[in-house]
């Protein structure tokens, strides 16, 4: 079944859902034992009902008493919510073959919004580059997962980006305990994202890295004479990868690792991706995170 988690081969898939369900489903029958269970709920506490939100949840007996619409919200929603932080400013459109980071990290986003959501979690969207260009607040109904695919549908990479400044900004609209997952290239001011994404731990939050690279831009596996275009600022340089090649890997694998590291010192689950990774390692890493939450 790793025909599904192939990032080229769900590229061809027509819809976003089709995508995520297969992602999921495909990694889901290359288990032994699956860990894809429904979580028992519990019933918690009433909530107003907002617009979206499924009929079935409705409690009609306090309908009656009070001629007011209220939702049931069980004890798994109250627990934790979730929120998929998506880069998608002009360096994640960058392909050297196949799909671009954003299309990728795309499919990361629609199966766990999938696999949460059909388990019953809370899961919202933060779309940004240097602001926040979209932010979906976290719900749990089937009606809000495709709400959330439309708009995975319909990514377009432009805009610098600001990773530092969009977290310190939306850490202050967190009043709860949540589960952050992060999707980026992270290619900024590395000292500056580490101090942002880690004051997300010293607030209690749970956090999940998703660092995302095009396979050319973790290997420079390109040869001859070639310029060098920086999306974002359309900086130029001409030069000869197999004259920098050593040192550029070198480079990209002591990035890579200080981010490993200095993440794990604040457990924060960090995975390292390109474009050509079978999509079952995210999944993976996102359930031991909520299993051990």
């Amino acid at each position: 079944m790793k025909q599904f988690l192939d990032p080229l081969i769900i590229a061809k898939l027509s819809t976003m859902y089709l995508k995520a369900k297969f992602i999921v489903e495909g990694f889901i029958s290359g288990l032994h034992s699956s860990r894809f269970k429904g979580h028992s709920l519990e019933f918690a506490q009433h909530r107003e009902y907002s617009f979206g939100d499924e009929l079935k949840h409705l409690d009609w007996t306090v309908y009656a008493k009070s001629d007011k619409y209220f939702i049931k919200q069980y004890e798994e929603e109250t627990n934790l919510k979730s929120y998929i932080m998506l880069d998608k400013s002009a360096s994640m459109g960058y392909k050297s073959n196949g799909i671009s980071k954003l299309e990728y990290a795309s499919y990361i986003a629609a199966s766990l919004a999938y696999m949460m959501i059909k388990q019953g979690d809370s899961v919202g969207l933060l779309l940004y580059d240097s602001k926040i260009k979209k932010n979906i607040p976290p719900r749990s109904n089937l009606s809000h997962l495709s709400v959330i695919l439309d708009e995975l549908s319909n990514l377009k990479a432009e805009g610098q980006t600001d990773i530092s400044k969009i977290l310190l900004e939306f850490s202050k609209n967190l009043k709860k305990r949540t589960l952050i997952i992060l999707l980026s290239d992270l290619l900024e001011d590395q000292e500056n994202i580490i101090k942002s994404v880690k004051n997300y731990r010293f607030a209690k939050h749970e956090v999940i890295v998703f660092h995302i690279l095009d396979k050319t831009e973790e290997i420079l596996d390109i040869s001859g004479n070639v310029l060098f275009k920086e999306i974002e600022s359309e900086n130029t340089l001409i030069t000869e990868p197999d004259i920098i090649k050593k040192e550029y890997r070198k480079l990209i694998s002591e990035f890579i690792e200080k981010y490993k590291l200095e993440f794990h010192k604040s457990d924060i689950d960090y995975s390292y991706l390109n474009t050509s990774t079978p999509l079952d390692l995210a999944i993976t890493n996102y359930l031991s995170k909520r299993e051990n939450i």
